[in-house]
């Protein structure tokens, strides 16, 4: 697994997160549901898009987090863990979502008000 190294000495109040989970499982086939509740209580995620590859079925998510420090805490830790547990890679990445705003707003992303 690829993760962004994160300098968290700057602070970021909030940041995105990019996950990859290289393996070909249909999405209607994949555990969503057992696995969202657990979702729901890590620490600092606001809102997960689950993404499905199109063309090999690979899983991924696109996360919205209170802090890169959260966001780090979970691609480490619980995504990590349950990567290696499935026998999959992953790619994930790390994105600052303060020094984006203003372009996403304009753009009328749903992430910015």
């Amino acid at each position: 697994m690829t993760i962004l190294e994160v300098d968290l000495e700057v602070a970021m109040p909030r940041a995105f997160l990019y996950t990859e989970v290289h393996t070909s499982v249909p999405f209607g086939e994949f555990p969503w549901k057992a696995i969202n509740p657990q979702l729901k209580e890590v620490p600092g995620l606001v809102s997960k898009t689950w993404l499905s590859e199109i063309g090999t079925n690979g899983i991924g998510g696109f996360y919205e987090f209170d802090s890169a420090e959260n966001a780090l805490a979970y691609a480490t830790g619980d995504f990590a863990a349950a990567t290696t547990r499935a026998g999959a890679t992953a790619t994930t990445r790390i994105f600052d979502a303060e020094a984006v705003a203003e372009a996403s707003t304009d753009l009328k992303s749903p992430f910015y008000s």
